[in-house]
C-alpha cells in the first residue's frame, strides 16, 4: 500500500456532454438598460407622512386593503355560522 492516495485523484465521467462557461468567457454587454427605480422608492416611502407603507400609494392600495380586510371578517363570520350550524343536531 505504501504512499498511494486513498481517493482516487482520476476526475469522473462526464454525465451531460455540455461544457460550462466561465463568468470571464460571457460578453461584458448589460442585458438590463432599464433605470434603477430602488432609490425613488426608497425615497417614497421612507417619507414622515403619518401614512402606513401598505397605504403609501393612494386609492389602490386603500381598495386592495378594505378588500382584503372584507374577505376577511366575511369568511370568518362564514365559518362561525357554518361551526354553529354543524354543531346542532338536526330534527327529525
Amino acid at each position: 500500500q505504501g504512499l498511494k492516495p486513498i481517493v482516487s485523484t482520476e476526475s469522473p465521467a462526464l454525465i451531460f456532454g455540455t461544457t460550462t462557461k466561465l463568468s470571464s468567457d460571457l460578453p461584458t454587454t448589460d442585458s438590463f438598460l432599464g433605470k434603477n427605480k430602488v432609490p425613488d422608492l426608497q425615497k417614497f416611502f421612507q417619507k414622515p407622512d403619518g401614512l402606513p407603507v401598505h397605504l403609501k400609494r393612494g386609492v389602490p392600495d386603500k381598495l386592495l386593503y378594505r378588500t382584503t380586510m372584507a374577505l376577511t371578517i366575511g369568511g370568518t363570520i362564514y365559518c362561525l355560522i357554518a361551526l354553529y350550524m354543524a354543531s346542532q343536531p338536526r330534527n327529525r
